[in-house]
């Protein structure tokens, strides 16, 4: 895998959806508290609205890509009715389970070191991406060799390079909770369960998680050595000031853009803040309770860590899967590459669940291998993100979350 972008174009079809006509007036926009109904789901014209006019703020005579899956079709619709709205030229392009899979089955390895030339041509003439996670099983690859897909992930690393170099503003819906059968199974919860959390979480007040945002940042920004402890035996210390912290509020605001790079990548439901540490700088042991990748369950996944580097990995069940990928990958697979604090209030781990969420209001992620998505300089095939719920992380001695619980905005007196 490499990282949380989501690359596009290797296989999709393209369903061109370009209308034209007079451009309609925006007669109102998404409001908040009607995204989604307890009798009907969500209301996908208002969700588009709010893809399209508030987080990836769309503007007239721009083009935007959009795509998904045949699942959300009514979704994909509205998000390119919406992008018409305010004068855009909206592009709807498709993926599948099936797709996927068949691009290895069916495709022969010889070309898989191939550049995606047309998805590369494609990053220069959109500037907005707008992604729905069509994925129904995350396991939909078990099988494929494993350096098969290592070597697919590198040939298409330019998407993602390009899409940074360039600004495309690019909001991914899903952020691992889309609600589907598969991923409910596998966290423990039921799929309304998982569906309710999921359409709160793309609910929140956007504007709540800028301040509770920029109140984690001014703690990261002002510290120098992070410590990320945890009952489970996770006690691992990483030196701040490797890259800027950026915020994931659900908004590619203007001044995302004059930043640029990886702060114009948003994922909703939104509600994340993280860096890259100085490389290097990581030692000790992170452990992860439940952790899911491509599809299967590790339990107690053991990360050790000595002078930034991935020292030994273990688990008491499931590491193999994680250590296929591994030994196939390209160099900085094994550096400590992220630290990321969830700060979404509408998301809550329920009790007894193996669920995890990025954006889960005092959720530590951590990440080893690939960080260019979080303005890293680590580009490597690789990556592997183990979720820390219920850990106490501090700056310099002062607590940033406690027990699992975010504790800096009333720390700092900010509501």
């Amino acid at each position: 895998m490499t990282g949380r972008w989501l690359i596009l174009g290797a296989g999709a079809l393209a369903l061109v959806v370009l209308w034209g006509g007079s451009r309609e007036p925006v007669e109102r926009l998404a409001t908040r508290g009607a995204l989604v109904s307890a009798s009907s789901g969500p209301d996908y014209r208002e969700v588009a609205l709010r893809l399209v006019t508030e987080s990836a703020r769309v503007r007239e005579g721009e083009f935007v890509r959009i795509n998904g899956g045949a699942r959300d079709l009514e979704l994909l619709e509205d998000l390119a009715i919406a992008t018409r709205r305010v004068g855009a030229w909206p592009l709807v392009t498709l993926g599948s389970d099936r797709m996927t899979r068949l691009m290895y089955d069916d495709v022969p390895a010889a070309f898989d070191g191939l550049r995606p030339e047309l998805a590369v041509r494609m990053v220069a003439l959109f500037s907005v991406n707008i992604n729905v996670d069509f994925s129904e099983n995350a396991a939909v690859l078990d099988g494929v060799p494993p350096e098969r897909i290592a070597a697919r992930s590198r040939a298409a690393q330019p998407v993602g390079d390009l899409a940074r170099e360039f600004n495309v503003r690019t909001i991914n819906l899903g952020n691992g909770l889309y609600p589907t059968r598969q991923r409910a199974a596998l966290f423990g919860v039921s799929r309304d369960r998982l569906a309710e959390m999921f359409w709160a979480g793309v609910n929140v007040d956007h504007e709540q998680l800028r301040t509770t945002g920029l109140a984690v940042k001014q703690v990261l920004d002002g510290g120098h050595t992070l410590r990320i402890t945890n009952p489970n035996g996770t006690d691992v210390t990483v030196r701040l000031g490797g890259t800027e912290v950026l915020i994931s509020d659900g908004v590619v605001s203007a001044e995302d853009e004059r930043t640029g790079g990886a702060a114009t990548t948003v994922w909703v439901p939104a509600g994340e803040v993280f860096t890259a540490p100085i490389p290097g700088s990581a030692e000790g042991v992170v452990v992860a309770d439940h952790f899911f990748y491509q599809g299967h369950t590790v339990e107690g996944l053991r990360l050790e860590f000595s002078e930034g580097r991935l020292t030994a990995l273990s688990a008491r069940s499931g590491a193999e899967v994680v250590q296929a990928f591994y030994d196939v990958a390209d160099q900085g697979r094994d550096l400590f590459s992220v630290v990321d604090i969830g700060i979404n209030p509408e998301v809550e781990v329920p009790d007894g669940s193996r669920l995890v969420a990025w954006v889960a209001s005092g959720m530590v992620t951590v990440g080893v291998g690939n960080n260019a998505w979080a303005g890293g300089g680590n580009n490597s095939n690789f990556s592997i993100y183990p979720f820390l719920p219920g850990s106490t992380v501090t700056v310099d001695g002062t607590e940033l979350i406690r027990d699992g619980e975010l504790v800096v905005v009333p720390m700092l007196g900010m509501q």
